[in-house]
């Protein structure tokens, strides 16, 4: 079943459109400890659905990593007995997933995740980079080392390095983590130009986490990002009524003007993101426009992550979704973002052309 005919889809018309902008979630600390797994569209990935591309063999090798990690973790978190019979804990192990965009790192990452809980209750915890440093605000530093030191392993998302503070703050708190026996699985992107330049984006993530970096072992994965297989480039966007009856045409849509989202968005932190578009069956915008200002770009990159991770469609008018960012933009410290927030808004986009019947 589709997503949109999965959340009640129907060419009937219904009653008022609701708007993003008219919601104002609140999310507890438990909550957030319960969103400490992978996303809605990973939630029953494995090893074993995880389908290696024949001519990247990097993608099987990584598999193998993944697997061998899981197992070195489980040993390392179990500890060992000295000749008194006390049993001593063992520093986590590291793996990092090193690739460029839509390769799979994620499902890999999530396919750990789900190895190690289905083997015993809280074996792993999951979250991207930045819900990690979120939950740190949050708690503060030394509950987060707390919340977190059970666990067998942390798996992170997107590990970004774009951010000097935050980097320097989720070092520190993987640094105590490991020293009380939990492993670490992370993930982060090389740019596409950068694929034939060797493992460019290891070194620097081994160089910002310097001393973290002897614990982890890299796994390349190679290929082409599958999001955009067979894909032609992002289409004309509809005008705002074709977007506007679209909408009108979905139970559970939201319709909003992309300036008004904007300004919403930054009324709340992004760790109410998730729960501002729980429930919600598609996302229609009008309006859009390119963007100039990063504190606006950076919060639209953390809601498109959320509704990427929801499996959420993403239907606009306006200028091409392609064109959000600009070149000066992702010419800057923060283009990796931008390039995976671009290539995900693409992605839900095609997803909703297809369900509404767009050509």
């Amino acid at each position: 079943m589709s997503l949109i005919a999965a959340r009640h889809y129907s060419a009937c018309m219904h009653g008022p459109v609701g708007r993003l902008v008219d919601r104002n979630p609140s999310v507890c600390p438990q909550r957030l400890i319960a969103q400490l797994k992978p996303p809605p569209t990973f939630a029953d990935v494995s090893f074993g659905t995880y389908q290696p591309d024949p001519g990247e063999p990097t993608q099987a090798t990584a598999v193998e990593a993944c697997v061998e990690f899981c197992q070195q973790a489980v040993h390392r978190r179990a500890g060992r007995r000295t000749l008194l019979g006390k049993r001593v804990t063992l520093p986590g192990v590291g793996l990092y997933l090193d690739g460029g965009f839509g390769v799979g790192k994620t499902h890999l990452l999530a396919s750990i995740y789900h190895h190690l809980t289905d083997m015993v209750a809280r074996r792993a915890a999951y979250a991207t980079f930045m819900e990690l440093t979120h939950l740190a605000g949050v708690f503060g530093f030394a509950e987060c080392v707390e919340l977190l030191a059970d666990y067998t392993v942390v798996c992170i998302d997107e590990f970004e390095l774009d951010d000097p503070g935050n980097t320097t703050l989720i070092s520190r708190l993987l640094s105590q983590l490991v020293q009380r026996g939990v492993s670490v699985a992370a993930t982060s992107n090389t740019l596409p130009e950068q694929l034939g330049e060797g493992r460019f984006a290891a070194q620097d993530f081994l160089r910002e986490i310097h001393t973290l970096a002897a614990i982890f072992t890299v796994a390349r994965i190679e290929g082409p990002d599958y999001r955009h297989r067979d894909l032609p480039p992002a289409p004309a966007p509809l005008s705002d009524e074709q977007v506007s009856a679209r909408a009108a045409r979905i139970d559970g849509a939201t319709l909003d003007d992309f300036d008004a989202l904007c300004a919403h968005l930054a009324t709340m932190h992004p760790t109410r993101y998730l729960s501002l578009i729980e429930d919600v069956a598609a996302v229609f915008l009008t309006g859009v426009h390119g963007i100039d200002d990063q504190n606006v770009a950076l919060r639209l990159v953390a809601l498109t992550d959320r509704l990427y991770d929801a499996g959420i469609p993403v239907l606009a008018s306006g200028i091409r979704l392609d064109g959000i960012f600009s070149q000066e933009m992702l010419a800057g410290g923060f283009r990796k973002k931008y390039l995976r927030a671009t290539s995900r808004l693409l992605a839900l986009s095609a997803a909703a052309r297809v369900e509404t019947g767009e050509p």
